[in-house]
């Protein structure tokens, strides 16, 4: 008995090994299989992680070109927080609302916008309305400048009650957009103006072409049937007088025309002031009304300058007329002042009738005419001031109603 179970015994020794072996062998099996699959749990993790990862990346690279602020406003405790902030700053200032209150961000503002944007947000907070979408001025606080900026949000998280808890916004700075939309207004004023004044143009154009016109159809048609040579003689005359006044239209809208078109250009030239004051005084002697003197005040004795000789010339020209036409009585004086930091003033002074004050800057609009029974298209004086802004300079008026009229031109001389 005692044999068999030594017998048993020593039988069971000899499998020992090949069962540590199974079990050996189940347990690698085992292991193999647990690897496996923590292996494709890691690599679903770190593909899911990488997606992650690539999403942030591309959310980031929206944000930032399209100049996008990400915030969030907490109901409970009433303040903003930024979660991103990818507007453009360069040297300009943006408002930090994080941590402010609603009404500490929106006395940011401009105060055109305070009251709207106000509202707005208070309506999304309390839960009135679900979307808000404002655009507005931010103040800087460094100088009186404003910038814009456009905001959207909407409520992001709800209590049990459905009344708001968190709000997630976004803001971007629009003024490009701003710019460009006034931009387009200007445009849009500049062709309604244009083709107004082209109407306005062309109905006063036709209107002081005809006057001359018809005087000289007229007197024309008739001038056959006189047989008295006086009388045709007057009739030339006038004849001769309307023709000089059509070609004066004509040639003053060439001269705006090519001068506003940049068609001329300027011929610079070297000449005495006090030459070319004395020669339009003596022109214009002839003209004058009997009670009317005409004088010049020139400081020096001799004034040389460069500009376009012709320009000033036809301002010169434009005003002698005005004042000769105007004053009945009196003095038309002419002259300069000493030229200072390249500049010379010069100024045509008359004791006539005067312009009123609501009208001294009308008439140097084109065809405007104080008094429509003076004859004239109402063209000198806006030539004038073309022509001295083309020059570099400018033509102004002084003026008191039934006192007279100072019209003051200054130029650069180099």
């Amino acid at each position: 008995m005692l044999l068999s179970h030594i017998f048993l015994a020593v039988q069971y020794l000899e499998l020992l090994p090949q069962v540590l072996l199974l079990l050996l062998v189940i347990i690698l099996i085992v292991f193999i299989w647990l690897q496996v699959r923590y292996g494709k749990q890691l690599k679903s993790e770190l593909q899911l992680l990488e997606k992650v990862g690539k999403h942030n990346i591309e959310y980031e690279f929206v944000l930032g070109a399209m100049r996008l602020s990400i915030w969030h406003f907490d109901v409970k405790t009433g303040t903003f927080t930024f979660e991103q902030d990818f507007r453009e700053k360069g040297n300009k200032y943006f408002a930090n609302v994080d941590g402010m209150s609603v009404n500490e961000s929106v006395s940011a503002l401009d105060p055109r916008d305070e009251e709207h944007v106000g509202k707005s947000l208070s309506d999304l907070i309390e839960g009135r309305t679900d979307n808000y979408h404002e655009i507005y001025r931010v103040k800087v606080p460094y100088n009186d400048s404003v910038y814009w900026e456009e905001s959207y949000a909407t409520i992001a998280e709800r209590d049990t009650d459905g009344k708001p808890v968190k709000i997630v916004g976004t803001t971007m700075r629009i003024d490009d957009r701003k710019a460009m939309e006034e931009a387009l207004v200007q445009a849009r004023n500049r062709a309604e103006e244009s083709d107004r004044l082209k109407t306005s143009f062309i109905a006063n154009i036709s209107h002081e072409i005809r006057t001359p016109l018809n005087a000289i159809v007229g007197f024309t048609s008739v001038l056959p049937d006189i047989e008295d040579a006086a009388e045709r003689q007057s009739l030339l005359d006038l004849i001769h007088e309307n023709t000089q006044k059509l070609l004066r239209i004509v040639d003053d809208v060439v001269n705006i025309s090519k001068i506003e078109s940049g068609k001329e250009e300027l011929v610079m030239t070297t000449f005495d002031l006090n030459l070319l004051l004395d020669q339009y005084v003596s022109r214009y002697q002839k003209d004058l009304n009997a009670e009317v003197q005409m004088t010049t005040v020139l400081p020096m004795d001799s004034l040389v300058i460069t500009t376009d000789y012709s320009r000033l010339e036809e301002i010169l020209k434009h005003l002698l007329s005005n004042a000769v036409k105007f004053t009945q009585q009196g003095v038309v004086e002419v002259g300069y002042h000493k030229p200072a930091d390249g500049r010379v003033v010069i100024w045509v002074r008359d004791t006539g009738k005067g312009i009123a004050e609501e009208n001294q800057e009308r008439v140097f609009e084109r065809f405007f005419k104080v008094d429509e029974f003076i004859p004239g298209a109402g063209l000198g004086l806006s030539i004038c001031r073309v022509m001295a802004y083309s020059l570099g300079g400018n033509v102004t008026v002084e003026s008191k109603l039934g006192e007279g009229s100072k019209f003051i031109v200054e130029i650069p001389i180099q």
